[in-house]
Parts: C-alpha cells; structure tokens; sequence
C-alpha cells in the first residue's frame, strides 16, 4: 500500500511507488496494490482484511534526503508518529485500532527521508526519483520473503 500525498513533491512517494509497480509487474492474485492515498481511518476494511501490509511512504526520519528505511513490529508506530505529516496521523489511529481489535496484520515499512514535501508538485525531486527503482527492490525482496514472487511484464 502506498501513502502520501501527490500533490507535495516526495510526499506523493508511495503513491508514484504503486502506480510504477502496477504499470511494470504482475503479481498473484492474492497480493493487492492499495493506492492509500491519505485517507487514514478509512483504510482501516483494507489494513484489517491483510496477514501482511508492505507501506510505502516517504519517512522524515532526520537523515539526509534519499537516505532508505525499512521499519518493522514495534519500531512502527513510532515512527509513523514521528512524520509530521496529516495523513500519517490517521494512519496511525488505523494501525493503533487494529491492535485494539487484534486483527493486525505483520506491517513493514518501506521509505525515504523526503527532499521537499512542503512545495507543491506532482513530481518527485530528482534525488527521491533516483530513490524509487531501489524501493521497488526492496519490495520485491519482502515479496519474496513472503512467498508471493512476482514477475515483470513483458513489453
């Protein structure tokens, strides 16, 4: 699932992430592509229905932009907090009202320390594009982890 807001340069990462993933790849049918936008509480049908939720969103972490994360169990949570950014709050909640009702899935996060997520823009920096080929590998590794390989379309 990818997060954020394309509307503000990086932080429409997880957004250009899903749709470059979608346009390149087919995955089985079991695994869904969830463009998440910033809508928060309302994924909280989608978050509950998975065993596993990959996240894919840009991380204000306070390295040096372009600098990659991948968060998992308890570290999670925490570092969504740390954001700063509005949709991340919601997702918060979401994550936070799955444990309530025990039906969270095994969550990682997958991102970047964001060059510009304040100018509005619907392309990434230049840095955080560079950014967006290492992440779909990444993802594809956690895939594999998890028993759902994939396979590039043919063109």
């Amino acid at each position: 699932m990818g997060v954020g807001n394309l509307l503000f340069r990086d932080e429409g990462l997880g957004i250009h992430v899903i749709e470059r993933l979608q346009a390149e790849f087919v995955f089985p049918e079991h695994v869904s592509l969830i463009d998440g936008g910033t809508l928060g509480l309302s994924l909280l049908g989608v978050v509950t229905a998975a065993d596993d939720l990959i996240i894919v969103d840009a991380i204000r972490k306070g390295g040096e932009p372009g600098t990659l994360y991948r968060m998992e169990g308890d570290d999670v949570p925490y570092r969504v907090m740390a954001k700063n950014s509005l949709h991340q709050v919601d997702l918060l909640e979401t994550m936070m009202l799955c444990r309530v009702l025990d039906q969270s899935p095994e969550i990682v996060i997958i991102g970047v320390e964001p060059a510009d997520i304040e100018s509005m823009g619907i392309e990434l920096t230049p840095m955080i594009a560079s950014k967006v080929e290492p992440i779909i590998a990444m993802i594809l590794k956690e895939l594999d982890h998890l028993g759902a390989s994939c396979r590039r379309k043919k063109r």
